[in-house]
C-alpha cells in the first residue's frame, strides 16, 4: 500500500465533535473501536485502508483493549504498526484509548482490578501499541473483590506517571461508578468518561440512571456495540446469512434473534426506510440525541460500511 498522507480536508467534511462531560475534550460523534477486525486473524493491510478511510473523514478516536483481536493483545499490535506505517505524524491528532479488566494473561495477576494488573497491563499494551502514552485508559470493569479504593488509586497513579492524560470506567455499576466519580475528583483526576452498552434494544445505562449520573457529574458517555453486533443493520432482516457474525461469533448467538426481536427490527426498519435512512443510521442516530452521551463506538469490517455508518452525522 502506499504511503499515507490525511486527506487536508478531513475536519471539513461534516464530521461533528461533541465535549465530553465538563472536560476540555472534543471527541467524534463517531469513534473508531478495534474489538473486532483488527486483530491477527484479520488482514493487515483491510485494517489498515478502514483506519485511513476513518482519519480521512474526522474519525480521531480510536477504542481498543489489551485483549482485543484474537488473539488477546492484537487489535494493539495492529495499532503498533498503523502508528509505524502510518499515523506516526498525526500522533497530536490522535485520541487513543486502552483498557484492562478482563482475562489478559494466565494466573492470578492477569485479570479484574488490582493495582498489579492495571499497571502491568497499561506497561504492556503501550509496548504493543509503540506508544509513549494513551489518551484514555480505562478499567474494563468492576471488579467486586477488589477495594475501590485500589482500583481507583491506581488510575490516578497512572495519569500522574504520564502513561495516560485521562481515565475512565466501563460498564460499572450505578453506585460504584457514583463512588469512582468522586474519588477521582477529589484527586483532582476527574473521570473523563463512562463507556457502557446503549441501542435500541439494550438501554440499560438509561434505565438504571447511569447517564443521568454522568451527566451530573460532568463525565461523558461513549456507547458501545450501538448497533448490537449487526442486529440492528439490514443483515438480518430475512434471516441469519451463513456469513454472518452470528453463524460464527460467540458473543452474537443465533437465539438472541427471537421472533419478538426480528419484527420489532423490522418495524424500526420501516420507520427508518421512511425517513430515507438506513436502520443503522437510523440507530446510531438515536443513540446520539440521548442527552448525555458524546459518541458511538462503530466497528467495521470495510471502508464502505464504515461510510454507510458516518452518514449518521
Amino acid at each position: 500500500m502506499e504511503n499515507y498522507t490525511a486527506l487536508t480536508e478531513r475536519y471539513s467534511g461534516g464530521m461533528q465533535y461533541n465535549r465530553c462531560g465538563r472536560s476540555g475534550v472534543l471527541l467524534p460523534k463517531v469513534s473508531l473501536g478495534f474489538w473486532h477486525n483488527f486483530g491477527g486473524i484479520d488482514p493487515y493491510e483491510r485494517s489498515r485502508e478502514i483506519t485511513r478511510y476513518a482519519f480521512d473523514h474526522g474519525v480521531t478516536h480510536f477504542d481498543l483493549a489489551n485483549n482485543y483481536g484474537p488473539p488477546y493483545g492484537s487489535a494493539e499490535e495492529t495499532m503498533g504498526r498503523l502508528m509505524d506505517d502510518d499515523f506516526r505524524p498525526y500522533r497530536d491528532e490522535l485520541f487513543i484509548a486502552t483498557k484492562a479488566g478482563y482475562d489478559m494473561w494466565p494466573g492470578p495477576y492477569g485479570n479484574w482490578g488490582s493495582r498489579k494488573y492495571l499497571m502491568a497491563s497499561l506497561d504492556q499494551s503501550l509496548r504493543r501499541m509503540h506508544l509513549d502514552y494513551v489518551d484514555l485508559f480505562y478499567s474494563h470493569r468492576y471488579d467486586p473483590a477488589t477495594p475501590l479504593e485500589e482500583t481507583l488509586q491506581a488510575l490516578v497513579d497512572i495519569v500522574r506517571s504520564g502513561k495516560a492524560l485521562y481515565v475512565g470506567i466501563s460498564r460499572w455499576p450505578l453506585e460504584a461508578a457514583r463512588t469512582a466519580f468522586s474519588y477521582l475528583r477529589q484527586r483532582d483526576v476527574p473521570c473523563l468518561i463512562y463507556q457502557g452498552k446503549l441501542n435500541l434494544l439494550d438501554r440499560e445505562p438509561l434505565d438504571s440512571g447511569i447517564i443521568g449520573l454522568c451527566r451530573q457529574e460532568g463525565v461523558g458517555f461513549i456507547s458501545f456495540s450501538p448497533l448490537a453486533q449487526g442486529l440492528l443493520t439490514d443483515r438480518y432482516l430475512n434471516g441469519i446469512p451463513d456469513d454472518s457474525r452470528m453463524k460464527k461469533a460467540h458473543f452474537l448467538r443465533p437465539e438472541m434473534l427471537t421472533d419478538e426481536v426480528l419484527s420489532q427490527i423490522r418495524r424500526w426498519n420501516d420507520e427508518a426506510q421512511a425517513l430515507g435512512q438506513t436502520l443503522a443510521e437510523w440507530s446510531l442516530r438515536w443513540i446520539l440525541q440521548q442527552q448525555g452521551v458524546t459518541s458511538v463506538l462503530v466497528g467495521a469490517s470495510s471502508t464502505q460500511q464504515l461510510q454507510k455508518n458516518l452518514r449518521c452525522v
